[in-house]
């Protein structure tokens, strides 16, 4: 498994969710999710994140684990 390429993915899933719940901007997405600004803008460029960041994005996103990864990770 190539790891760059799997974030990439992550990456690439997270910045289409955020889009899908009508925010534009990742910085008021973070602002409003209480989330760092600079840290979330980091993963949606593809910067690794620990398992309870992913958890704090999921959470954000209404979804579970199980529905975040339902899509984008074929």
């Amino acid at each position: 498994m190539d790891k760059s390429k799997e974030i990439q993915k992550l990456a690439k899933r997270i910045k289409s969710l955020r889009i899908q719940k009508g925010y534009t901007s990742y910085e008021n997405f973070a602002f409003d999710n209480g989330i760092h600004r600079a840290q979330y803008g980091r993963y949606e460029t593809g910067t690794d994140l620990q398992y309870t960041s992913l958890l704090k994005i999921a959470k954000a996103f209404d979804m579970t684990l199980e529905e975040f990864f339902s899509e984008g990770f074929d």
